[in-house]
């Protein structure tokens, strides 16, 4: 990816840039004074830039290079600021122009009259002045050993024990909870493959999860409990950026036991066929750790022969596509490392720091366990914590200060450096732009929930993502959201129906690392977290306004707020300043904060930057009008807000591309201006005739969430005419709520919507599945409710190519049909599917897989019910539905209701449907309902 516009690195250097060279066009040569200014400021902005991108990759800069970034990213956040308030000012005279560089020509068209030419060339020689300034600055008090370093810095480098070195020579007796991923980890690679004693397949199995979590240790354990059963083996730890012939040698060197100068350097290819012949007819034992990427493993598997020696590798990474890979290219098992519970957690903590288990004083066990709750069972934080607090004095004040301060403001001790050095090995490990989305998580508070979709919009309006040609600014944001799940930085909280992360989390350890980082680089600032003060003289970017207890945060007085970027408010007690302190805001969430009303928004308009607006969840009655201003906005959310209608100025927003509002909002006529629209959700059908109209004018609409379908015949055939005006352009995804006659989907018999690749009705039911939707050549998601399935209507789906994922709910008992049983063969089709959910009404299971059918079936969602006195489902063959014939199945769900006589037998009969399975790794998540709990309920 393309370097980001704003990153933590850079700061704004590159839109400062972007907007430079928009005053370097051909057309603007008669303007000498200025374009001379504006080409130096340019050239040394672009070898700022560069050099700042190469600097971040260090770990450890030199002290003054680190002030000097800092100055440097300060500027460019400000240089960016006054260029936009120049831009303002020409706006507010001109509102018909959009775009910025359109405003950026029109306005050089003006400087025709010598005070603005004046007034533009003193703005360029103030930023080239500032430029000198800092420059010079830092070539004034630069010593002769730091410029020898900044020229040289890559070979003047300090080498350090590698921390994860020392888990290797952890004694046994020393570690704790080891005992049960250890034995899961030797059942994994002792297991039987049914050959023969003398031929035993290659067993490999790959640990994965975040760093810290014990992987080295625990493969470490393994390795020294069984590694004299084998001739040739060797234990290697892999760097972020390993030279591979180094590790190959050191391979070579330890299986054949000789001393690693003697083993000849060659090149890789011959490195790996000596170590291939070597190992050709041997049993060998190799445990590889910490491996970074793909293809660094696409190297080293071409070194281990795939022999029948009963031979064993072993991998650790912080990557799920390499744990995945290593699985995918030998076979074998994928091992994911887990948190330590509370009795191991605190059974470590007091061994650590107490040298018994019995020794917490009475008066420290509170706190000792909102401290190890903060490390939340990862081993790294509890053995670093626990070492910090062995030089304090053992009160309860003490202690606190260190639970508030963890990851923060530590004090240095080696147990803590070690943690910080294995959590900055992953940090530094990421490009730049991933770095700056990783950063930002931290203005969320300790064991928050965020929402993928919200994260991602906020990345969006910062400018931390930005679109490039092949994929959306969207589609870009969720591949760095799912790269960071893959390397263990955020955690997967909830998934959706299709199966993607829907919410993450981000440990506790891991938050406090990167909230550091963050104020280390001015990157966020924070208001009521214990120990994070704001420095008085440095300027505030991104705010996160927290509250813990009861106490009320307040803005420290001393605070400018004109050049805040982004205002994050999390809690009901937060005091908010009002918005006219503001001027250059991308984002505001107040999203949840109850307290939140109408004189919060006053003055709203003056935030002509902002493009992210977030109210959910709060007290907002009405919007205000001067909310016409706001040009940039991109993303306005008011769901669950007292909101009832929109103002009639909304529809000048031209740059709004999300609009999400609650069930039965009135929205204003000319929804037709709003051409950048992309999202809308929810839109109730009891809206104007002219409204119903424009919104079949809407082009770029991608995304449309109708609901209430009212029983005017007129409306719903404007609707029906405006939805097929929109399947003819963009729109992709439609999701119609409480359609109680149907009459939209009948209106498609003649002209199916052919573009649409997401389709779902809920709260409505359709006599059958209609033939119009064998058309559907695009469609990849479908939710349909039915009165009855017809075998017919299995044909009619699995004859479309493109689904992914189908959810099917047949309304009526299937028990009077004379084909009781729904048949889902190799001929019915569904030759893309991936995820079936089915819902039964009546008492048994009325579906039947056959044999080779569903071939990419992945994940079968059931949910049936039975009477509270039927015991149908437990006859003998009831769930015997022929799961069995769907080969690529890896995840079973069933959900059911029934009398809690019976749950014992469903469960058992589900069991022994599963045991006949040919994936032995078959996962099976059984959700019961009680009938008598329901009815309780209901009373």
């Amino acid at each position: 990816m393309e370097a980001a516009l704003v990153s933590a690195a850079t700061g704004a250097l590159k839109p400062v840039m972007r907007k430079l060279a928009a005053l370097m066009g051909d057309e603007y040569k008669h303007l000498k004074e200025v374009q001379g200014d504006i080409r130096f400021v340019t050239d040394e902005l672009t070898a700022m830039h560069a050099f700042l991108l190469k600097m971040s990759e260090e770990e450890e800069p030199d002290e003054q290079d680190k002030v000097w970034m800092t100055a440097v990213r300060e500027l460019s956040y400000d240089m960016e600021d006054s260029i936009n308030d120049f831009m303002q000012c020409v706006d507010d005279k001109n509102t018909k122009i959009d775009g910025f560089i359109e405003k950026i020509k029109n306005s050089l068209r003006k400087l025709g009259k010598a005070k603005d030419r004046r007034q533009i060339g003193f703005d360029i020689q103030d930023l080239k002045r500032q430029i000198i300034v800092v420059s010079s600055r830092n070539e004034r008090y630069k010593t002769p050993q730091a410029v020898l370093k900044t020229i040289n810095f890559s070979n003047n480098k300090i080498e350090v024990v590698d921390p994860r070195a020392l888990a290797i020579f952890e004694r046994a007796s020393k570690l704790v909870g080891i005992d049960e991923p250890k034995s899961e980890l030797m059942e994994l690679l002792t297991e039987e493959d049914g050959r023969a004693s003398t031929e035993q397949q290659l067993k490999m199995v790959s640990i994965v999860g975040s760093g810290g979590m014990g992987k080295t240790t625990l493969a470490n354990q393994v390795y020294q409990e069984i590694k004299e059963k084998f001739k040739c083996k060797a234990f290697v730890s892999l760097s972020r950026n390993p030279d591979m012939m180094n590790i190959l040698r050191i391979i070579l060197s330890e299986l054949s036991c000789q001393v690693y100068a003697h083993t000849e350097a060659g090149s890789i290819q011959q490195l790996i066929s000596k170590i291939n012949d070597y190992l050709a007819h041997k049993r060998y034992f190799i445990v590889i750790d910490d491996i970074w990427d793909i293809k660094t493993w696409d190297v080293l598997k071409c070194a281990f022969p795939m022999n029948s020696c009963g031979s064993i590798i072993i991998t650790t990474t912080r990557m799920r596509d390499v744990a995945y890979s290593c699985r995918s290219s030998i076979g074998g098992h994928i091992y994911s490392i887990k948190p330590l519970n509370m009795s191991h957690s605190r059974q470590l903590f007091h061994r650590r720091l107490f040298n018994s288990e019995e020794d917490c004083p009475l008066s420290l066990e509170t706190i000792s366990n909102q401290i190890l709750k903060k490390c939340d069972g990862l081993p790294l934080a509890i053995i670093a914590i626990s070492g910090l607090l062995a030089n304090k004095e053992r009160t309860k004040h003490l202690w606190n200060e260190v639970k508030d301060s963890i990851g923060r403001a530590l004090e240095r001790n080696p147990s803590v450096e070690r943690m910080i050095k294995i959590l900055s090995l992953s940090y530094f490990d990421l490009p730049p732009h991933l770095k700056t989305c990783l950063l930002y998580l931290s203005i969320f508070p300790e064991d928050s929930v965020i929402e993928k979709k919200a994260l991602i919009w906020k990345w969006i309006a910062e400018g931390i993502i930005h679109k490039d040609g092949k994929y959306t600014t969207y589609e870009l944001g969720e591949r760095c959201f799912n790269e960071l799940v893959n390397r263990s930085l955020i955690q997967p909280v909830e998934l959706d129906k299709y199966d993607k992360v829907f919410n993450c989390r981000v440990h506790d350890t891991i938050l406090d690392f990167i909230i550091s980082k963050s104020i280390e680089e001015n990157f966020v600032s924070f208001i009521g977290v214990p120990s994070l003060t704001i420095g008085t003289e440095s300027r505030v970017r991104r705010f996160s306004m927290q509250v813990e207890g009861e106490r009320i945060s307040e803005m420290p007085t001393s605070v400018i707020l004109s050049h805040v970027r982004s205002l994050n408010v999390f809690g009901n007690t937060v005091k908010i300043p009002p918005m006219k302190y503001f001027r250059h805001l991308r984002v505001v969430d107040f999203g949840r904060c109850g307290q939140v009303e109408n004189h919060h928004l006053a003055d709203v308009g003056r935030l002509f930057q902002l493009r992210y607006l977030n109210i959910s969840w709060t007290r907002v009655r009405n919007l205000p009008e001067q909310i016409r201003h706001l040009r940039c906005l991109e993303l306005l959310d008011i769901r669950r807000t007292e909101v009832s209608s929109l103002p009639a100025s909304i529809v000048n927003l031209k740059k709004l591309a999300h609009l999400l509002v609650s069930r039965l909002v009135r929205f204003p006529d000319g929804i037709a201006k709003m051409q950048a629209l992309e999202t809308l959700k929810w839109v109730s059908a009891d809206q104007s005739c002219n409204f119903l109209q424009e919104l079949g004018q809407l082009k770029n609409l991608r995304k449309l969430n109708l609901c209430h379908m009212n029983d005017a015949e007129q409306n719903k055939e404007i609707i029906a005419y405006s939805l097929n005006e929109l399947c003819t352009q963009n729109l992709t995804s439609l999701t119609m709520w409480n359609d109680h006659d149907s009459i939209l989907l009948n209106t498609w018999c003649t002209s199916p919507p052919l573009n649409l690749q997401k389709l779902v009705t809920s709260a409505w039911v359709l006599p059958k599945v209609p033939d119009w939707i064998g058309s559907l050549m695009n469609l990849q998601k479908l939710s349909l409710e039915v009165e009855r399935i017809r075998q017919e209507d299995i044909f009619i789906l699995g004859a479309l190519p493109s689904l992914l994922t189908l959810s099917l709910q047949g309304m009526e008992d299937r028990s009077s049909c004379k084909d009781r049983r729904l048949a889902i063969t190799s001929e019915a089709g569904f030759r893309s599917l991936r995820m079936f959910t089915y819902v039964v009404l009546g008492d048994g299971m009325d579906l039947m897989f056959t044999a080779r059918c569903m071939p990419k079936l992945e994940k079968l969602i059931i949910h049936f019910s039975g009477g509270v006195e039927n015991e149908t489902l437990c006859c003998p063959g009831a769930i015997d539905f022929g799961i069995r014939n769907l080969s690529s199945l890896t995840t079973f769900r069933c959900e059911f209701v029934c009398d809690r006589g019976i749950a014992d037998a469903i469960i058992a009969s589900l069991k022994r449907e599963v045991s006949t399975h040919p994936n032995n790794d078959l996962r099976l998540i059984i959700e019961m309902y009680n009938v008598e709990l329901e009815l309780q309920l209901l009373q």
